[in-house]
């Protein structure tokens, strides 16, 4: 595990995390819809920037329609003008290496708004379409996280994962899966193989030239919650084998109320390894992101 932290852009948050969040593992953001969790992820990725020298990527699964505005918010909250991937007919993997063509900032890989987020919904014969989509957009996501990273950066988020009555229906959670443990956690010489296949061999002094630790990356996961309320999110049970059972760091973002006066506070649920606040953290939302109230 890295010892050198990574802010999360919000200073108030970093001191409350002991420092900021740990590389190599995961932090999970957990909050209903609007609550700030998107910025919190620009913020995260622009502090990237600051630390090392490259802005973190935004991974979007969103499946309803419009994405979650990370675009629009990066610009007016920090001047961040987001560079996105576009997923093209012929793809050539070999495009990678150079830096100006292949790094973009964001990808959205779902390009037809309203699919259902739950296998369940599906028909059998939907559900092996849907896959067959997938695989055919698979190398393009490797790709983009790996030219990414092979040219510095070392932080992601994966947002816009809609809440489901269990993760295990949601194909946005399969999904999830297979990024986290297939690529940002996947040797970076293992990740080549699977993005290059019959190239491998002739890229092996590429590969070499531009190695990186995988344990130096950081990934912040986007999960959305039907709990609005903080104090029930603070309450909500997690299963055997849920995410927030394995994530290293968990962050709530709810509401909160006082007598008539409604607000939204964060709570650091979990952080292990590391000392953490355990104080309930108030805060707004302004133009330029997340403040302390």
């Amino acid at each position: 595990m890295n010892s050198q932290r990574q802010s999360t852009g919000i200073p108030f948050l970093d001191e409350a995390l002991g420092g900021g969040l740990i590389p190599g593992t995961l932090t999970v953001v957990m909050g209903a819809t609007g609550i700030g969790k998107t910025q919190l992820g620009i913020s995260y990725c622009q502090a990237g920037a600051q630390q090392e020298g490259q802005h973190g990527c935004i991974f979007d699964l969103t499946t309803r329609g419009d994405s979650q505005n990370q675009i629009e918010y990066a610009e007016r909250m920090c001047g961040w003008k987001i560079r996105q991937k576009v997923l093209v007919d012929q793809f050539d993997p070999l495009s990678v290496w150079d830096s100006a063509a292949s790094r973009s900032d964001y990808l959205h890989v779902f390009t037809r708004g309203g699919r259902r987020v739950t296998i369940g919904d599906m028909q059998p014969e939907e559900w092996q379409e849907f896959k067959a989509d997938l695989m055919r957009r698979l190398d393009q996501t490797i790709a983009f996280f790996y030219s990414n990273f092979i040219h510095g950066v070392r932080r992601c988020v994966i947002d816009g994962v809609e809440p489901t009555t269990r993760d295990s229906d949601s194909f946005q959670f399969h999904l999830f899966d297979y990024v986290y443990h297939q690529i940002l956690r996947k040797d970076h010489d293992w990740l080549a193989r699977d993005l290059f296949r019959v190239h491998f061999r002739s890229q092996q002094e590429q590969i070499a030239a531009h190695a990186y630790d995988q344990n130096s990356i950081g990934g912040m996961f986007m999960y959305t919650s039907h709990e609005v309320m903080l104090d029930d999110l603070i309450c909500r049970p997690i299963q055997t084998g849920d995410l927030l059972s394995n994530a290293n760091t968990i962050l709530m973002l709810g509401r909160t109320r006082d007598g008539s006066r409604m607000g939204r506070a964060m709570y650091v649920a979990k952080h292990r390894g590391s000392a953490c606040s355990e104080q309930i953290l108030p805060y707004q939302i302004t133009e330029t992101g997340i403040i302390p109230v």
